[in-house]
């Protein structure tokens, strides 16, 4: 192969990682605005070792928990490291929000201070950075083991998502944005991007993101018409009116829940959209001759092997989390109508279906993008 031909398609596929490093770079300075919206602000948040407890003051109730627990504690990092406090935890009857310290544990704590010293010491929660650092890294070590290069790219594509989420996307949402437009506008930016590393910038990236991007367009479409016609009110997700007592009155919380929708179901979208773009393209380098319709037949014959079980991973990424809500409906004997009309049930039925549709649409539309654009011989795939 030509020397120049070698040096087109290295800077194709170099070309994305270099666009998507200085995006990270740019969002790891880039500040969200609210850096200083800490709550309490003569305070420190550090980790402290658990050295002894006192439970004397917790009642039990059956399987409620009041009261609270005195933990005496060194601090380990702060204004005040090294020295030994009493902290308070305490607890508010709730198994999902209340936690218990033994001695030796590590613990987050709040330390409330003035200029006299230590006003007050909270319990937070058990510290847990060290051994989600381990499993990342664990994580991350495989992925790059097994997949190599192609793993670094899909690191960097992994962490661009995550920065984009929380510099741009959650305080724009704060600031009042549309939701719809802005969780649009962020889906097709990581769409491009993620896409343009897995392929580099060629006619695979152009087919892929043209065909994902019309079924997330559906989807977002979809989304919100049903959320209009089932009469969902966005404070169906979890916080979500807790925003609205903080201070954030003005934010439409079903607009954020149509963003959702889309949101939610665009990774599958995109890996449905990979999948059918490769296959049609192996199609077509082992038949350079195959005919544009030709070869979108091979993508609609994938796209239906491939729909059955992607939307099955939908449905079951949606419904994991709400085993628990499910048993209490079984043992209370409610009648099925009546589990599908409720709210929280219906809002879920939205969000699964609709991001199915998205699935269901994204195969074929993809299939006809690459159809089109893979088999032109006018230029170097």
């Amino acid at each position: 192969m030509p020397n120049s031909i070698l040096s087109r398609m290295s800077r194709r596929t170099n070309a994305p990682v270099a666009v998507a490093l200085l995006l990270l770079v740019v969002l790891l300075i880039l500040p969200t605005g609210y850096e200083g919206a800490l709550t309490y602000q003569n305070a420190d948040r550090v980790r402290a070792e658990v050295l002894d407890t006192d439970e004397s003051s917790i009642v039990d109730t059956g399987l409620v928990r009041t009261g609270e627990q005195r933990c005496t504690v060194k601090l380990l990092g702060g204004h005040f490291e090294g020295q030994t406090a009493t902290a308070v935890n305490r607890l508010s009857g709730s198994l999902a929000q209340d936690k218990l310290f033994a001695p030796g544990d590590i613990a987050f704590v709040t330390v409330s201070y003035g200029p006299d010293g230590i006003t007050a010491v909270s319990m937070t929660d058990h510290y847990r950075l060290d051994k989600e650092a381990i499993l990342a890294g664990l994580f991350l070590l495989l992925l790059v083991l097994f997949a190599g290069s192609t793993g670094v790219r899909a690191i960097i594509s992994f962490v661009d998502t995550i920065l984009l989420m929380w510099k741009v996307l959650v305080p724009c949402l704060l600031r009042g944005w549309n939701p719809v437009w802005l969780g649009l506008g962020l889906v097709l930016v990581l769409t491009a991007l993620i896409l343009s590393l897995i392929y580099g910038f060629d006619r695979r990236c152009l087919a892929s993101v043209s065909g994902a991007a019309l079924g997330i367009g559906v989807t977002a479409a979809l989304g919100v018409v049903f959320t209009d016609l089932f009469r969902i009110h966005g404070a169906v997700m979890e916080s979500s009116e807790s925003l609205l007592y903080a201070g954030y009155q003005n934010l439409d919380l079903t607009c954020i829940f149509m963003a959702s929708i889309f949101l939610g179901s665009s990774g599958a979208v995109m890996d449905l959209s990979v999948d059918i773009c490769s296959a049609v393209y192996e199609v077509v380098q082992k038949r350079p001759d195959i005919s544009a319709r030709e070869a979108i037949a091979s993508g609609f014959a994938v796209g239906r092997a491939a729909c059955g079980s992607t939307t099955t991973t939908l449905l079951l990424a949606y419904s994991g989390s709400y085993i628990a809500l499910l048993m209490v409906f079984m043992a209370q004997g409610t009648p099925v109508e009546f589990i599908l009309n409720y709210k929280y049930v219906a809002a879920e039925i939205v969000h699964t279906v609709v991001g199915s549709f998205g699935l269901v649409t994204v195969a074929p539309l993809t299939a006809i993008t690459s159809g089109l654009l893979l088999t032109r011989r006018t230029a170097a795939a």
